[in-house]
């Protein structure tokens, strides 16, 4: 298959999961089961499991970065699949969570407060804007176009460093007004 055709054929799945899974995210994240009539018990311990994971994220990007700086493209290859994968899990933990427990509101006073909401509202947007940037960097380095995988790169690497990491960040805010 030419390079061509393989960035042709998922550039429409680019479009479509940059655009349905963050709608599903803010839909699911209204749905609580118990709503539907579903007795299920909050799954109240997956927070901290959740933002391990995105912390274990930042570091496989880290670790990735410094494979291919050193001209291991095999374990940056396996890096980058298991930072997508660490990805995808938090997200499934993240909607789980929130289908199942209602939302933890934060209680911090003064400038924390101020710093929490930053945060997380950059969190937010980034991990949106992020999406499409992973997509579109993988599939360039599917298609073997390295020059244009690593100029995008160059893009995506601080925004889901920063999204992964804030992600900790956040939660390590919040922690203390979990119920």
């Amino acid at each position: 298959m030419e390079n061509n055709t393989i960035e042709n054929k998922y550039n429409k799945w680019i479009v479509v999961l940059s655009l349905v899974i963050p709608i599903a995210v803010a839909i699911l994240f209204k749905v609580k089961l118990k709503d539907f009539g579903v007795d299920v018990t909050p799954l109240t311990f997956l927070p901290p499991i959740y933002a391990t994971v995105n912390g274990i994220t930042a570091v496989l990007l880290v670790a990735a970065v410094l494979a291919i700086k050193n001209g291991n493209r095999k374990r940056h290859e396996l890096l980058m699949k298991t930072a997508i994968g660490c990805s995808i899990a938090f997200l499934v933990m993240y909607v789980a969570y929130h289908m199942t427990a209602e939302s933890t509101k934060y209680g911090g006073e003064g400038i924390l407060k101020y710093v929490y909401f930053f945060i997380l509202a950059t969190h937010i947007v980034l991990s949106i804007v992020v999406i499409p940037l992973v997509l579109i960097t993988y599939v360039r380095a599917l298609a073997t176009k390295f020059d244009k995988h690593k100029k995008i790169a160059k893009i995506t690497f601080p925004i889901w460093l920063y999204v992964a990491v804030t992600g900790v960040i956040v939660y390590l805010m919040i922690s203390p007004y979990y119920v």
